[in-house]
Parts: structure tokens; sequence; C-alpha cells
């Protein structure tokens, strides 16, 4: 278990020979913008940073904080700061956002997937009948990176990193009934929290089988202060204060957060990947897979996003 400053010192060393590409879906708030942040502090904004979310004004504030890139003369890349809207609620949206990303980018180094939301709703569908936290939590993750794959491969044949992370609940999973993929029956938040979880292990395992060269790292990040942590109901606002006050000896901060997911992003070399909140792996702790399982989730994953 690597120490705050262990893992900063870790993030330190990390100074590539070349102009880094890396995606953060959700990356306009809460751990997401961290790791952003993060990632522009350690390159010293030498990057191309694509912010991917809905909130343009928050993702323009998030990038005026970077670090000012040095622009070097005769290189055929250049580091840029970017936003990219897209409401990843929906599949046709994020299909809209990776084909346009394909058709601009050579490769992309490093994909971080954390997109979420916290609510005590039951099931909310969008237009295309999918739960809009299942969306948010799994299906558009496996869909952006179903899409963004072959700029990851671009990016290993260059001899260069390919990385991906969903940040979400490594460990937090259950078993799956594989005749009910998608919660159309049986929908509860601790089903709902099962099953992504779950979906995100089988999702990494899919994809480092699929394509060995790249890393897939499912992580926890722990209760971590973030925008979400925030009561938005009417009727719980008056008692955030308290909540905030309660939550703090058991949380730690955005920033905190953002180091060791960092650090787990770029430790791991191949393969698949489960990482604590303090970015250790916790190898097969609570993990719940079978041949069966990836099979049925694939064929299912495929339909749902539309990628069949």
């Amino acid at each position: 278990m690597p120490s705050l400053s262990a893992a900063r010192a870790f993030n330190e060393t990390f100074k590539p020979a070349y102009i880094p590409v890396a995606i953060f879906l959700g990356g306009t708030s809460g751990i997401g913008q961290g790791i952003a942040e993060a990632f522009a502090k350690y390159t010293k904004g030498n990057a191309h940073i694509i912010i991917c979310g809905r909130n343009r004004t928050a993702a323009e504030a998030i990038i005026a904080s970077f670090p000012k890139p040095a622009i070097v003369a005769g290189q055929d890349q250049q580091p840029v700061h970017e936003f990219v809207q897209c409401d990843v609620t929906l599949m046709k949206n994020v299909k809209a956002t990776t084909t346009a990303l394909l058709s601009r980018l050579s490769k992309v180094n490093f994909l971080v997937m954390s997109p979420g939301m916290l609510t005590l709703k039951g099931r909310d569908e969008t237009e295309e009948g999918v739960d809009k936290k299942l969306a948010l939590h799994y299906y558009a993750r496996w869909k952006c990176l179903y899409d963004l794959v072959p700029l990851l491969k671009a990016a290993t044949e260059k001899g260069e990193d390919a990385k991906v992370m969903s940040v979400l609940a490594a460990g937090g999973g259950g078993p799956i009934d594989l005749n009910n993929l998608g919660l159309k029956k049986g929908y509860s938040l601790r089903n709902a929290a099962k099953f992504v979880s779950t979906c995100n292990d089988l999702m990494i395992e899919d994809f480092a089988a699929q394509y060995p060269e790249v890393a897939f790292t499912h992580a926890y990040p722990g209760v971590v202060r973030t925008p979400l942590t925030r009561a938005r109901h009417w009727a719980l606002k008056p008692f955030n204060p308290l909540f905030q006050v309660l939550l703090y000896p058991f949380s730690i901060s955005q920033d905190d957060c953002a180091e060791w997911m960092l650090y787990a992003l770029l430790d791991g070399k191949k393969g698949a990947f489960r990482r604590d909140e303090k970015g250790d792996d916790i190898g097969k702790k609570s993990l719940y897979t079978s041949e069966e399982a990836r099979k049925k989730l694939w064929e299912h994953t495929l339909e749902v996003t539309k990628s069949n």
C-alpha cells in the first residue's frame, strides 16, 4: 500500500518521451476532474488532454487551470487541451463522439472513465430504454472503450503506453443473473451497484484477453469528498453541512484520491487489474466471473449499445 507521498513520488517519474493523448470521460467534475488535473500537472501540460462530459463551463475552467504547454516548433504533434461535449447517458451520443474522435486522432494512450451519479431514485430509463445509472456506470464506458480500442492499439504499435481505467467499485460486485442482464426485473439500488461493479470486472477481463498489450484497470476510489456527496434534494440540503462533518473522518479529498488513482493507472503494465483506493492490486477478491458470464454479458452489451 503506497503512502500518499509515495504515490506522488511515483507519479513524478512519469516523463514520457512523446506527447501522450489522454481522454477523461466524466472529467468535468469529481474524481475524473481530479485525475485530469493531476495528469496535467505531472506532464506539465505537455499532452493532448480531452475532457469529455456535459458541462462546458466546468470543463473550460478546469482546462484554464492546467499548466501551459511548451509549443515546440517543427514537431508533428503539439500539446492540446480541449473539451468534447457529450451526454453519455445515451449510447447514440457516445457513438457520435467516438466516431468524431476516431476521425481525427491517430492514437490514444490513456482512457480514464468515471461518469456517474448518486441518486436514491429507482429505475429511470433513457429514451433508449437503459437505466441512467447503469448507462453511466457501465454501458457508456464499455461503448467508449469498444469504439476507441483501435486507437489504444495504435499507441502500442508506436511503442507507447496504452492504459485504460474505469473508476467505480472494484471488489464491490456480486453474482449476476444471466437471465436478467440490464435489471429489467428486480431493480434496486443495491442490485444496480453490484451489477455494474461485476460488469466492470468482466469488461476489463474481456478486453484484456482480446488486447493483451494494453493495461485495463477497474479501480475503487474509496469515499471521496466530491460534488456527488453533497445533497441535492431540497429536503436533504439543510442537513448537508452536518453530513459533510460526519463524512470527513472516513473520506479523502478529491485531489488525494486523484494521486492514488493516477498511480494505479500508471503502475499497470499489461493485462487486467483491480485496484483499491490506495492503488493496490486486490487480485481475485470478490471477483464473480466465468466464461459463460463474460460471453453472455458481452453479447448483451453489444445489443444494448447497438455495437453489433
